[in-house]
């Protein structure tokens, strides 16, 4: 009898961390790093909005930031694309991310692969200030790690949005 109950206490603990390799292997995670377009340092934001695969509705609940500034987000496994952007002053008003400075709009997305983040990290472009001081900000991206550059809104681009 005792060797019944141990048996079955060993197969539920084997299934428990199967289960649990499982759910790992379903999500995939990425840190986010938000930097400020002219000097590189990081910004300290209220929150991450996060878009995967060209869809409307945003993922800020997929992100936790930690005290550094930097956020870890937890994407599906079947996710391929994803878009960030930041929010400041605890505000629904939104960083220019520096990848999307030069269009017109400042609100287009921009969206990069997943798959590419977690191999080799990626740095977005960095089209805030001329082509010389962009290059002056050395970022080198680890593995599974997006760092995206952003600015403040104009007020005239605060009154257009």
């Amino acid at each position: 009898m005792l060797r019944r109950i141990l048996s079955g206490f060993i197969l539920l603990f084997c299934m428990a961390a199967a289960c649990g390799n499982l759910l790992a292997q379903s999500e995939k995670t990425i840190t986010i790093r938000m930097l400020d377009g002219k000097t590189g340092a990081p910004v300290p934001n209220s929150g991450f909005q996060v878009r995967i695969d060209h869809e409307k509705t945003i993922h800020s609940n997929w992100v936790e930031q930690n005290e550094d500034g930097t956020g870890k987000l937890i994407v599906p496994k079947e996710a391929t694309l994803l878009s960030i952007r930041g929010t400041y002053s605890s505000s629904m008003y939104l960083y220019v991310n520096c990848d999307t400075a030069a269009d017109k709009l400042i609100s287009v997305d921009r969206w990069y692969a997943i798959s590419e983040i977690l191999t080799s990290g990626v740095v977005a472009p960095n089209f805030c200030v001329k082509p010389k001081d962009a290059a002056k900000i050395k970022l080198v991206p680890k593995p599974g790690e997006f760092v995206f550059l952003v600015r403040r809104m104009t007020t005239k681009e605060a009154w257009r949005e």
